[in-house]
C-alpha cells in the first residue's frame, strides 16, 4: 500500500513540476493542462512512468500533426478550435477508455494483460484518428463518404481519403511501437492486436460519424471515447480468442 501511495505522489511531483515549467506552451489550455495533470498523476500510480509516457508521446505526437498545414486547413475552416490546444474535453473524450482500464489493473491485476493490451489500443485508435484526420484534411486529394463512397469536401463527418486512412495506418503502428517499447505490451501478437485493433476501430468511427453523430448530435469528444472502447473491445476480444483456441 505504502508503495502504491508513493508512486501516486511519485506522480504528482513530477506532473505538477512539469506542468507548471510548460504550461506556457500552447499545447493546452488552462483547463486541458489541469485535466492533464490530474489524468497523468493518475496514470503513473496504476502503470508507472512506463504508461505514463506513453499518454506524453501520444500528446506530443498529436498536438505535431495537428499542427501540420493549419494555416491551409484554417483557411478551409477545418482547422481545429483554438489553434490545435487542448482543452478538458478533449483529453478526457480521448483518455477516459484508458484511464478506466489503467485504474483497473489495480483493481483485478490478475488480468493485467488483458488491461494493458486494451489501454495500448485505446492510445493507438486515437493517435490514428487524428494522424487520419490531420493528414487527410491536409493531403487528401479526394474525400468519400466511407458509408456510400459518395465524393464529399473535406472535413466532412465520416469522410475518408488514401491518404488519410494510410496516415491512420501509421498512426496506429507508430503508437502501438511505442506501448511495445516501453513494455506496455510485450509480444509480437499483441502489437499486432494493439495496431489492428487501433486502425479497425478508426474505421468504425468513421461509420458513427457518417451514420450517427450529425443524426444524434453527437459530441466529437463522445465520439473518441467511443472510438477508443471499440479499440479495447476489439483487441480484447482477439487476446481472449488466441488464449481460448491455445487451450
Amino acid at each position: 500500500m505504502d508503495l502504491i501511495k508513493n508512486q501516486f505522489f511519485m506522480g504528482f511531483l513530477i506532473n505538477f513540476i512539469l506542468i507548471y515549467i510548460f504550461c506556457k506552451i500552447p499545447l493546452m489550455t488552462k483547463g486541458g493542462w489541469i485535466s492533464a495533470g490530474i489524468l497523468g498523476t493518475i496514470l503513473w500510480g496504476c502503470l508507472s512512468w512506463q504508461g505514463w509516457m506513453s499518454v506524453v508521446i501520444y500528446l506530443i505526437f498529436g498536438s505535431l500533426v495537428t499542427k501540420i498545414g493549419f494555416k491551409f486547413k484554417k483557411e478551409q475552416g477545418i482547422a481545429e478550435k483554438r489553434g490545435g490546444r487542448r482543452g478538458p474535453e478533449n483529453v478526457w473524450g480521448s483518455a477516459a477508455t484508458g484511464l478506466f482500464l489503467a485504474i483497473m489493473t489495480k483493481f483485478n491485476p490478475a488480468n493485467v494483460v488483458m488491461f494493458k493490451i486494451g489501454f495500448a489500443a485505446s492510445f493507438a485508435a486515437k493517435l490514428a484518428d487524428t494522424f487520419g484526420s490531420e493528414i487527410g484534411k491536409r493531403f487528401g486529394k479526394d474525400t468519400y463518404l466511407i458509408t456510400s463512397l459518395k465524393k464529399v469536401d473535406r472535413g466532412t463527418e465520416g469522410g475518408v481519403s488514401l491518404e488519410g486512412t494510410l496516415a491512420s495506418f501509421l498512426g496506429s503502428i507508430l503508437m502501438a511501437f511505442v506501448m511495445f517499447r516501453l513494455s506496455i505490451i510485450s509480444t509480437k501478437y499483441h502489437f499486432i492486436v494493439v495496431a489492428v485493433s487501433g486502425f479497425l476501430a478508426t474505421l468504425s468511427e468513421s461509420i458513427i460519424g457518417a451514420k450517427f453523430q450529425n443524426k444524434y448530435k453527437l459530441s466529437n469528444e463522445l465520439v473518441n471515447a467511443i472510438q477508443t472502447s471499440i479499440a479495447s473491445i476489439f483487441a480484447t476480444f482477439a487476446l481472449l480468442s488466441y488464449a481460448y483456441f491455445l487451450n
